[in-house]
């Protein structure tokens, strides 16, 4: 009974990747290039090695033939990153119940082997001491991910977006360069455009981001219809709104506590309901501030929160402030745009961006395709974004969050929501057929002839595989 739920599930997945992949057939020009897109992200899940392109056509047999139509499928731009990306937005937006859009925002880098490819340039070398970083060759992008609606405390974010943000110093020829702002407003803006072309330019965007997005730039920028929280520094410089008894031509009121002073204060902190948050309880305090504004964004009123530091030791949570947009009431006052449980839930989940870059990069192969044509070595990434975002969301749609298979071992049953690697394990299971694991038998022994009770090992590796 559990193989055959296992084999439903399995093929409730395939048929939602089919789908999904059928609505993407239009934006392609030709029948060919859509059909090596496929192939390709069929031999992107099936591949063991490094996600080469090299490696990715030997999975698909493709030893002796030609190989210079799939090379410039990303050197010739054929795969149109931009128009398969709006078309994936959109079937996102169907997916969005309320009024509101959550995203996930966060600058990343692709570790190189060559100064001469597009976009690489030295950058602080992640992981290194602390005591002396060194530097190292990386590109760098900026991500904009979906955070899907809740479901018992989870959610998953799945890649909306992937744009380059090289560097000034970095080796371009094709790119222009840009910081992380620039990027993520250029990001905002076209999520906005997206919305309004299919007739949700009513819906509102929330981006969650980290400390490096509270910048007076971003501030500034942001399009019209999107909220932004950031987390916010300490000893951040706030000040109120001017009072009526001030000058008109004031743009700036009193200053404000700083977020070090609010939590050092005893009195105040009002205590949340308890927040269901990927199957534990978090019971929180928090002090709300504002309106405030900073120097030199006086139009911008925005809220200051600050959660509650608690514990000791290794089991201690420092405190955090956050800075979110304020909106006005049918009375002109300044308020949060959610309520507050709902903003720090979402805050919650802004890691889930994180998992997806550790997955790309760990597991997905991102960076490994050195490809040395400009235009190639920048699809290529946005390439491995994409797969991983359709073959993410198309788990979305057959199992939402809680549901899916679970792993087939003994000692671990799963946690409350299908892992990564059960997806990819379902994926290959689909296309290869249901695992049958055999077991070596201990009276065998090994000698220097007969292996053909070692034969059966093949394929438990095989199935028992997770990543890729």
């Amino acid at each position: 009974m559990k193989k055959i739920l296992q084999d439903e599930e399995n093929q409730r997945l395939i048929e939602a990747l089919i789908a999904l992949l059928e609505k993407l057939k239009p934006v392609f020009k030709q029948q060919r290039v859509y059909q090596r897109v496929v192939l390709l992200m069929v031999g992107e899940v099936l591949a063991f090695a490094r996600h080469t392109l090299t490696q990715v056509l030997m999975v698909l047999g493709w030893v002796d033939r030609d190989w210079s139509a799939w090379y410039r499928l990303f050197q010739k731009g054929r795969f149109p990153y931009l128009e398969v990306a709006r078309e994936i937005v959109k079937e996102m937006v169907e997916e969005v119940k309320g009024g509101w859009i959550v995203v996930a925002g966060d600058g990343t880098r692709t570790r190189r082997s060559s100064k001469k490819i597009e976009g690489v340039g030295w950058l602080p070398q992640v992981g290194g001491a602390p005591f002396k970083r060194g530097l190292a060759l990386y590109q760098r992008w900026f991500h904009l991910a979906w955070l899907a609606p809740e479901e018992g405390g989870y959610s998953r974010a799945i890649p909306m977006l992937w744009l380059p943000a090289f560097t000034p110093g970095s080796h371009r020829k094709v790119e222009e360069a840009r910081t992380e702002v620039e990027a993520t407003l250029w990001a905002l803006g076209w999520l906005r455009g997206v919305l309004k072309e299919i007739g949700k330019g009513a819906k509102r965007v929330l981006m969650v981001a980290d400390g490096g997005y509270d910048q007076v730039k971003m501030w500034k920028g942001l399009p019209e219809g999107v909220i932004l929280m950031v987390r916010s520094a300490r000893n951040r410089a706030l000040f109120f709104l001017p009072t009526s008894e001030m000058r008109a031509n004031r743009k700036y009121g009193n200053r404000a506590p700083t977020p070090a002073e609010l939590w050092r204060q005893r009195k105040g902190w009002q205590k949340l309901k308890k927040m269901e948050v990927r199957g534990r309880t978090r019971e929180l305090q928090v002090k709300v501030v504002g309106p405030v504004v900073r120097r030199g964004a006086a139009e911008r009123p925005l809220i200051l929160i600050v959660v509650r530091g608690r514990g000791r030791g290794r089991r201690r949570w420092p405190p955090l402030p956050f800075l979110v947009n304020a909106v006005q009431n049918e009375a002109g006052q300044w308020v949060l745009p959610l309520p507050l449980e709902q903003l720090l839930f979402w805050t919650w989940q802004r890691w889930e961006i994180e998992v997806v870059h550790r997955e790309l990069k760990s597991s997905f192969g991102m960076g490994e395709k050195q490809n040395w044509h400009p235009r190639a070595a920048v699809l290529t990434v946005q390439w491995s974004a994409w797969v991983y975002a359709v073959l993410v969301f198309a788990g979305y749609r057959a199992w939402g969050i809680t549901g899916g298979p679970r792993p087939p071992t003994r000692w671990w049953r799963g946690s409350g929501r299908w892992s990564l690697n059960s997806l990819w394990r379902a994926y290959r299971a689909a296309w290869w057929g249901r695992p049958n694991f055999r077991a070596v038998d201990l009276k065998e022994r090994l000698t220097a002839r007969d292996f053909a009770w070692l034969r059966s090992t093949q394929g438990n590796a095989v199935a028992g595989a997770a990543r890729l």
